[in-house]
C-alpha cells in the first residue's frame, strides 16, 4: 500500500463524516476536480483503506435501545475452542462486535438488544452454546457517552 498523503488523508476524513458525499462536492472540498478526486477513492477501495460505506440508524427507533457488554472468560483454551467461540458468536445478530482480549477474560462481546428478556436469551445462548465458558460479567450500558465509527488519521508534520 503506498503512502497516505495529506489529500487522501483529507478525503478520507471528509468520507468518514459523511458517505454520502458526491465526487463533485468531496473534489471541491480537497481541491480536486471531480476525476482526480474519484480516481484517489477508487485508489483507496482497492488497496482496502476504504472497505465499504454504511448507513447509521438510530437503535432505539427500531426498538433496540439496550446495550450491553459481556465479558466470556473459558475454562479451558485451544485454537478450536476459539475458533468455535468466534463462529458461535458471528452468527448471532444481536452481537455488534466481539474481541478476543488479552487480561482476565477471554472474549468482550458488545450486543444490542430490544431489552432484558432478549439480553436473558443472549446471555443463556452464550453460556449453553459456547464451548466451555467458565464466567461471564455483564455491563448495562445505561447512557451511551461517546460512540464513533471514525478512525482517527494521525496528522503528519
Amino acid at each position: 500500500m503506498s503512502e497516505l498523503d495529506s489529500i487522501d488523508r483529507r478525503i478520507l476524513d471528509l468520507l468518514q463524516q459523511d458517505g454520502r458525499l458526491t465526487m463533485t462536492e468531496l473534489g471541491e472540498r480537497v481541491g480536486l476536480s471531480t476525476s482526480p478526486c474519484s480516481q484517489r477513492v477508487k485508489r483507496l477501495e482497492a488497496q482496502g483503506v476504504i472497505t465499504g460505506y454504511h448507513a447509521r440508524v438510530n437503535p432505539a427507533a427500531l426498538g433496540r435501545s439496550l446495550l450491553v457488554f459481556v465479558e466470556i472468560t473459558l475454562a479451558q483454551k485451544s485454537e478450536q475452542i476459539f475458533k468455535k467461540v468466534r463462529d458461535e458468536l458471528q452468527n448471532m445478530p444481536e452481537v455488534l462486535e466481539c474481541h478476543l482480549i488479552s487480561g482476565s477474560f477471554d472474549y468482550l462481546v458488545k450486543a444490542r438488544l430490544a431489552g432484558m428478556s432478549e439480553y436473558r436469551s443472549l446471555l443463556g445462548s452464550i453460556l449453553q452454546q459456547m464451548p466451555v465458558p467458565a464466567q461471564s460479567n455483564s455491563y448495562v450500558v445505561m447512557e451511551e457517552v461517546k460512540e464513533s465509527f471514525v478512525v482517527p488519521l494521525a496528522r503528519r508534520g
